[in-house]
């Protein structure tokens, strides 16, 4: 046995150590049992069903010039990502109770049926409130479907072995996210909905992997009613108990009803500001880590709309000679899918991230969350900060390192302060961060998008300024000022005939195609010419700024916490 060293707790170093020896790699491996293995298959199965759909649903619903896609705006994208963010967020905030209480099989099997009517819903809907829908129904199963999970194997897990037991789970959550981009593709090259089918069918194989395990005791009270387990939930996080539904009621009230925007938000800021000084430990802990998620899910919600308007990686593909089904032939030349660029993002962590969470198990737990959203938000600048692909790349690496760093000690760190019979509780509410910061970010997020980062956009902002065609043109109108632009009489008809929409202009969905014929660009130039003019790389400014802001606030509350908690925490 050796003393440990007295050390500054953000710096990096090996001794941050226990004074008690850790087990080896294969050792702690071998010491989780059956329920632990079953329930990561379940997972994996889980998460290939939803990344095959979740990495490709940006396209499917904003992007300009996708076929078969519903064309709504970026605005509405992030509209329809708030609502699926608070219910996938804050139900199991609520339904981690419900699963302390009913049993973790009852649960899981209710959330896997109502997922896979989530999944149909989405294949068949394409209003966009009835595809809100769809989204909102595969959102509540999944809430309900994580706290009973994660509550079984929080059960399953001994405190010396968490590090290592959530870097197994976290891995092989991203085995099903690896998997699912590949699937999506396989699937929509048949058509849009078989991706949805696909995915429903694959969800339901869970129903089979519930007879594999034996239910797992939750070791709570198990005679508590609906209404105790409620108060129960929000005694945790606040006191008076009654300042969650109250604020929360508020802050919905001021989007619902209509305000001026100041008294809007004021009323959010106080609301916000009440539930801040009020809150808990655990509570401060979770508004801490509302910046990092924010910046977090910017990878799914805007980088693939990003990577396909903007990042070059031609280069990539001739250089490695890639095989076609990873390939996209567009009118840049052949590209990186994206949903192979942001699977970068889970081949690494499946690769490494058991290896992390051992090398990182000796280190403060605040410390690894520390250091991994701050290197995550260079990661993101560095992602979107060129049009190169090989940059691209190297920054989803960087942010995938620091997601390996960050993330899975978040769980860790609830599932070893939360008391016994709390666990599927406390693992709930490590949702409440991740409902704060990505409905504020795909709210945020779709309105910057369609500001500063959509091509089409960007086209139609250009053809007013530089050529002066804009919505409400005749096309007769159209065609002169085409002609004005330097196109042939042939080809301004021709541009125009093909892009006019009565009523409208040119059409969001050909502005960049248009452009193109008009001016004499290929299609290189044109995005070339637009990066250049408005620098859509600076909407990651802001994103990357709420990361660096919560890495500061965690430096502040890890201080805090050496006096709450053990000095290893």
């Amino acid at each position: 046995m050796h003393a440990t060293l007295s050390v500054h707790p953000f710096v990096l170093t090996p001794k941050l150590v226990s004074a008690i020896p850790t087990p080896g790699l294969l050792a702690q491996l071998k010491q989780f049992e059956r329920p632990f293995w079953m329930l990561n298959i379940m997972e994996m199965i889980e998460r290939l069903a939803y990344y095959g759909v979740r990495v490709v649903i940006p396209i499917y619903i904003a992007q300009a010039d996708e076929v078969g896609g519903l064309h709504f705006t970026q605005t509405q994208k992030g509209e329809i990502f708030f609502v699926w963010a608070l219910v996938q967020s804050l139900v199991p905030m609520f339904s981690g109770g419900f699963a302390d209480r009913y049993g973790y099989k009852r649960t899981i099997s209710i959330s896997i049926a109502l997922k896979a009517i989530g999944y149909l819903l989405m294949a068949t809907q394409r209003d966009y409130y009835s595809f809100m829908f769809g989204c909102a129904v595969l959102a509540f199963g999944t809430a309900v479907f994580k706290p009973g999970i994660q509550g079984t194997l929080v059960q399953s897990i001994k405190k010396e072995t968490s590090s290592v037991g959530w870097g197994t789970f976290y891995m092989v959550v991203n085995i099903g996210g690896f998997l699912g981009p590949p699937l999506a593709h396989f699937l929509y090259g048949y058509s849009w909905p078989a991706v949805f089918y696909g995915c429903a069918v694959i969800v339901c194989l869970n129903f089979l992997m519930l007879f594999t395990y034996k239910e797992v005791p939750a070791g709570g009270d198990q005679t508590g009613t609906p209404w105790t387990i409620f108060k129960t939930t929000c005694i945790n996080m606040a006191r008076p108990w009654w300042l969650i539904p109250v604020a929360s009621g508020l802050i919905a009230a001021a989007f619902l009803v209509p305000l001026d925007s100041n008294i809007r938000l004021g009323v959010v800021f106080v609301s916000l500001g009440a539930l801040i000084v009020r809150t808990t430990r655990v509570g401060a802990f979770i508004w801490l880590m509302s910046g990092f998620w924010l910046m977090f899910m910017q990878l799914f919600d805007m980088l693939p709309n990003f990577i396909v308007d903007w990042v070059d990686s031609s280069a990539i593909v001739t250089a490695l000679n890639l095989p076609s089904w990873m390939c996209d032939v567009t009118p840049r030349g052949t590209m990186i899918t994206q949903e192979w660029m942001i699977n970068a993002n889970s081949g690494l962590i499946v690769v490494f991230v058991i290896f992390v969470s051992y090398m990182v198990a000796r280190m403060r737990r605040l410390t690894s969350i520390l250091s991994g959203v701050l290197i995550a938000s260079a990661g993101l600048v560095a992602a979107g900060f060129t049009m190169s692909g090989y940059l691209c790349i190297l920054g989803i690496f960087l942010f995938s390192i620091g997601e390996m760093l960050a993330s899975p000690k978040m769980n860790d760190y609830l599932g070893v302060i939360a008391p016994e019979g709390q666990k599927a509780l406390y693992m709930g509410y490590a949702n409440i961060p991740l409902a704060i910061g990505w409905s504020y970010g795909s709210l945020r997020g779709g309105q910057v998008y369609d500001e500063m980062g959509d091509k089409a956009n960007l086209s139609l902002r250009y053809l007013d300024s530089k050529f002066g065609i804009h919505a409400g043109m005749s096309q007769s109108d159209l065609v002169a000022a085409a002609q004005s632009a330097g196109a042939d009489v042939q080809t301004a008809t021709r541009a125009v005939a093909d892009a006019f929409v009565q009523g409208e202009g040119i059409a969001r969905t050909k502005a960049t195609e248009f452009l193109g014929l008009i001016s004499g660009m290929d299609a290189k130039q044109v995005t070339q010419t637009l990066w250049d003019t408005y620098h859509p790389y600076e909407l990651w400014y802001q994103f990357a700024a709420m990361g660096i802001l919560s890495a500061i606030g965690v430096a502040i509350y890890a201080q805090f916490a050496q006096k709450w908690q053990a000095k290893d925490v």
